[in-house]
């Protein structure tokens, strides 16, 4: 249910979790002087909210795609790590023939291991609050390849147009 999780963490501090005001919350808006009949009103909007999300979440789910930290790997990363992020065997037996050490391997499982605990950690406690992060970080990946696309594109016809190098987004340098 993403998005009455997403509902009731947005609210957590007004609402339970089944759409009910908190009696903390009962209390501040008798304090700032509103009337019982004024309180009842406002609790039956937050539980009709509750409802209809609770409705839509089981008649229509929200798609939810997993996607794990080995989903963010490089192609070059991929070649040598485990999805859990332990180094490949044939890596290692590649890397120990080209004179890699020991120490570089075992530092670079260690940042590997460390990076995939850190997503599946942060995947967790995003998930507890109806957010799918690993479909976030994807989609800002997405956008991310598709601007450069389009500024590169535009860049070319900058350059048709006799534009000011300095004025492009990229380096002079750079081979178009």
């Amino acid at each position: 249910m993403p998005r009455l999780k997403r509902w009731v963490s947005r609210y957590q501090k007004k609402v339970d979790e089944n759409g009910f005001l908190k009696e903390e919350y009962i209390q501040q808006l008798r304090s700032y002087g509103f009337d019982d009949d004024y309180i009842a009103k406002h609790g039956e909007g937050f539980k009709e909210d509750y409802e209809k999300l609770k409705l839509l979440d089981e008649t229509d789910p929200e798609p939810w795609p997993i996607y794990t930290a080995y989903d963010f790997f490089t192609a070059e990363e991929k070649q040598e790590f485990n999805p859990d992020g332990t180094l490949r065997p044939e890596y290692v037996e590649y890397a120990r023939r080209i004179g890699i050490s020991e120490g570089a391997l075992e530092e670079s499982e260690r940042r590997k291991k460390l990076d995939v605990d850190n997503y599946n950690a942060v995947s967790a406690r995003y998930a507890e609050q109806g957010i799918n992060f690993g479909f976030e970080q994807m989609q800002e990946r997405i956008a991310d390849s598709e601007s450069y696309a389009q500024r590169r594109k535009q860049m070319q016809q900058d350059m048709r147009n006799f534009e000011d190098t300095d004025s492009l987004p990229f380096d002079k340098d750079t081979a178009y």
